[in-house]
């Protein structure tokens, strides 16, 4: 079961211009963690070049988080070699599919293989599917595989409704946080080069670049182990480990989590798009530490409460030991 959330006001952040210019946090460099680049500062001038890239405040709003790193694009191309080796001898087996009835399928996606790889293994054990909903490359855990046009229409209708209920489990790196719960609220939408980013809830509605508008998205955090230890009243002052759960609740943007993790100066292990180190203790990161723990909808056919947890992934035992 999954365990309730209850957030105290303190414990809630609402990224504003004004509480974004105290609460922005350094950003990890990739190797090594314990040193910390210097805190972006605002700009005042009608243009600016923050981190290379160049806005023009009197038009458009400014992202609160920094640009991709430069060595992201040659590791994500690595990865994405290797995932498409991986992906190419793939094999789906009964012991991988959660739940499944005439018109959808569960199942517990491992990281590193592409969706595509996936659905064309299941539809060798079962008709072919149409849609699946939701799951990334290097995104471990639950998917949703649906069978039937009536089903997939559906589950598109209650994920854009925000119907469907998720968590996730992520292995972090960074300074150990002083909360055990919180929520962020924000904005979220592209910056002029396309990459996502994180804006201020005041920004929500403005046009971005390209025409697109900021959206609002929230994410609600529990803090569950601390270099597999459970969490206590006393924090760490050293670069530490940290297992989070987070559930979507409100909303569900692209990269929402990883792009929250990172401006909590806690980005995903592996996840160098947004900060997160492509080493830890002397190895290279193959994936970004992400898993979909646990999936809750309704039954687009029948209307029963559906609700599934899926195996912590070996990542999230080693860190946890035992704590989760």
């Amino acid at each position: 079961m999954i365990r309730p959330r209850r957030f105290d006001a303190q414990n809630i952040i609402l990224l504003t211009p004004s509480a974004a210019s105290s609460l922005r946090p350094p950003i990890l460099r990739r190797v090594p963690t314990t040193r910390l680049l210097p805190r972006r500062t605002s700009a005042t001038m009608a243009g600016a070049e923050v981190s290379g890239e160049i806005f023009d405040l009197q038009n458009y709003p400014t992202p609160l988080s920094p640009p991709c790193p430069a060595i992201s694009k040659e590791v994500e191309l690595r990865r994405a070699m290797s995932a498409a080796s991986r992906s190419s001898f793939f094999v789906l087996t009964g012991d991988d599919i959660v739940f499944e009835d005439e018109w959808l399928a569960v199942v517990n996606k491992p990281s590193g293989v592409y969706c595509e790889a996936l659905l064309s293994s299941y539809s060798a054990l079962a008709p072919p599917p149409l849609l699946q909903l939701p799951a990334r490359q290097d995104t471990s855990g639950l998917m949703i595989i649906t069978k039937s046009h009536r089903a997939a229409a559906k589950l598109v209708e209650a994920f854009t409704e925000h119907r469907v209920k998720k968590t996730y489990l992520a292995l972090c790196i960074g300074r150990a946080p002083v909360w055990g719960r919180i929520r962020i609220s924000s904005g979220h939408g592209r910056s002029r080069f396309g990459a996502w980013r994180v804006y201020s809830t005041a920004d929500v509605g403005r046009t971005l670049p390209g025409g697109s508008r900021v959206k609002h998205m929230a994410t609600s955090f529990e803090l569950l182990a601390l270099d597999g230890r459970e969490v206590r009243a006393e924090r760490a002052e050293e670069t530490v480990a940290a297992v989070e759960k987070a559930g979507l609740p409100e909303s569900g943007r692209t990269h929402q989590i990883r792009l929250h993790c990172q401006y909590l100066a806690m980005p995903i292990k592996g996840d160098v798009k947004y900060g997160g180190v492509h080493e830890w203790e002397g190895e290279e990161c193959d994936f970004h530490a992400l898993h979909a723990e646990s999936l809750m909808f309704e039954h687009p056919v029948t209307g029963l409460p559906l609700q599934f947890q899926s195996p912590l992934p070996p990542w999230a035992r080693e860190a946890s030991r035992g704590v989760l």
